[in-house]
């Protein structure tokens, strides 16, 4: 399950390019100097996963309070066909509308990011990185379902850590060579992220049906409890 995280953050970098490159190329790095020009990408780069883990953590408790209740198995059900319909039926939830309060709080992310933009202190590169995490991006959404599908806090925060993790490699290039992956590549990176999608998505449900496949559909535990006790 985890590694769908880093497939997503792989081959959604590609989508993040077009959303966040602008963003990264916009960063104010030293560019004279390399070695500090390599600490400020990181740190920025650590601002956006920690974004991610802080989003992931809570989201993981959520799916902490549905395993506690016992519906861990429907939830990631749920989850792996709620990611499976959003693709099929794009138009349908491109019309979901966020509350006032949401498209409030994302203004004064970007104008917060804005102003962070135009400054130069050591701090500056991390802020950015943290508030552009928070910026709407539908394949962060995405892993949020991941995330939202594990048990505990703990796997939540790691499950959208190392999607940040996954992001890393290509958001970097964008800052040194610009947007350098337009044409027939990019194209064709779009069109598998939906495929891969899909693809999780099934894996999610798989495992929320429990039929007992190793590492793909392992048994609910609860069963196997049962049937530990029924042997002695």
């Amino acid at each position: 399950m985890f590694l769908s995280a880093i497939i997503f953050g792989l081959l959604g970098s590609f989508h993040c390019v077009g959303m966040c490159g602008p963003i990264a190329f916009m960063l104010p790095i030293d560019r004279n100097n390399k070695v500090k020009g390599a600490f400020q990408i990181l740190s920025y780069h650590l601002g956006r996963i920690f974004t991610y883990s802080l989003i992931g953590l809570l989201f993981g408790f959520l799916g902490k309070g549905f395993y506690f209740f016992g519906f861990q198995q429907q939830l990631s059900i749920i989850v792996g066909v709620s990611m499976i319909l959003i693709i099929i039926f794009p138009k349908f939830f491109s019309k979901v509308n966020f509350s006032k309060n949401i498209n409030k709080a994302i203004f004064k992310v970007k104008n917060a990011l804005g102003k962070e933009l135009k400054k130069k202190r050591n701090d500056t590169f991390f802020t950015i990185g943290f508030l552009n995490g928070f910026l709407p991006c539908g394949l962060v959404y995405m892993a949020v379902f991941g995330a939202l599908a594990t048990t505990s806090t703990f796997y939540g925060s790691l499950y959208m850590m190392l999607f940040g993790l996954g992001t890393i490699p290509l958001m970097t290039a964008v800052v040194y060579l610009g947007n350098f992956t337009k044409g027939t590549f990019r194209k064709k990176i779009q069109k598998a992220i939906p495929i891969v999608v899909v693809f999780i998505g099934v894996l999610f449900v798989l495992r929320g049906l429990g039929l007992g496949i190793p590492y793909i559909s392992p048994a609910p535990v609860l069963e196997l409890v049962s049937s530990q006790n029924s042997c002695h």
